[in-house]
């Protein structure tokens, strides 16, 4: 007990200093505690304000509030005496190999925070991207789940949608339904484009700003095409587009507008060299053909 005594005795300085040392040392590590809570709240209350999903906020703020304390740990040791290069090599190899291991999804975590912050869809809109068309079910940190027309679920990687063009067709509140309608060479063009306008214009859906369009936009082989373009909201784009292909073929019937069916002339040499001339048309074609003969 004597020799305990006397060795505080004759060591007191150092462990004062020691023990203030020690005071700064939990100082430093109380301080960058509040000062994580002070960030992080900030942090929270901003990005709450930006609509950004919960979850990616809530993550956000763990990440943060761990750097700051195990940077003010590495302070705290490093002030008492501790040498901490070691601690940061061993942490910065550690930090290095899960990055390696979880490349993935490290990405994928990226990509789905940027898709949460930049907004280019949500939950809801009609998009293709990553490859896969489909509604917008969740947006997860590490996936999309997109729910496809014929009612297929797919969970895309974010990175993958990051990675390629996105195609938002929920996000503006109108569409152009665009058609191209072929007639025959011996239709009356004028006609025709009164025809067709006369079916787009008469429809409820279709919206008088910007105003429909009607015009010639080829001479193919075998037929005059025409544009037909109206202006619909977004949620009529595929009714309009159906029920305005079956209107318009009863339209062009009903004013004798041809449509032009596929045919092929085919040739058939004899050894003699006579020539004898085989034309494949369409059923209804051969029915017409017939008739005439």
């Amino acid at each position: 007990m004597n020799e305990l005594i006397e060795w505080f005795g004759e060591n007191q300085e150092a462990l004062l200093l020691f023990a203030g040392k020690l005071l700064v040392a939990v100082g430093i590590l109380v301080a960058g505690m509040v000062i994580a809570r002070i960030l992080t709240n900030t942090m929270t209350k901003r990005l709450d304000k930006s609509k950004i999903d919960n979850a990616v906020v809530s993550f956000m703020a763990g990440i943060i509030r761990t750097i700051i304390i195990i940077a003010a740990l590495l302070m705290a040791l490093s002030h008492i005496g501790v040498q901490t290069t070691s601690f940061i090599a061993i942490l910065g190899a550690a930090g290095l190999a899960i990055g390696l291991a979880l490349q993935g999804s490290l990405s994928n975590f990226a990509s789905g925070v940027l898709i949460m912050i930049y907004r280019p869809f949500k939950s809801g809109d009609y998009v293709e991207a990553g490859g896969v068309a489909g509604s917008v079910q969740r947006i997860e940190l590490f996936t999309t789940v997109l729910k496809t027309p014929d009612n297929k679920t797919v969970v895309v990687p974010n990175s993958k949608i990051t990675g390629s063009e996105i195609t938002n067709y929920s996000q503006e509140p109108i569409r152009r339904v665009d058609m191209v309608i072929g007639v025959s060479y011996s239709a009356d063009l004028k006609k025709t484009k009164e025809v067709l306008m006369q079916v787009i214009t008469s429809d409820e859906r279709t919206l008088q700003d910007p105003a429909p369009r009607v015009a010639v936009t080829a001479l193919n082989d075998s037929s005059v095409d025409f544009i037909v373009r109206p202006w619909v909201n977004s949620g009529d784009y595929w009714p309009m587009y159906w029920d305005s292909m079956e209107r318009i073929k009863n339209a062009l019937d009903e004013n004798d507008i041809g449509i032009p069916f596929p045919q092929m002339d085919v040739h058939l040499h004899h050894p003699k060299g006579e020539v004898n001339e085989l034309r494949i048309v369409n059923p209804e074609q051969a029915g017409k053909l017939a008739s005439k003969e």
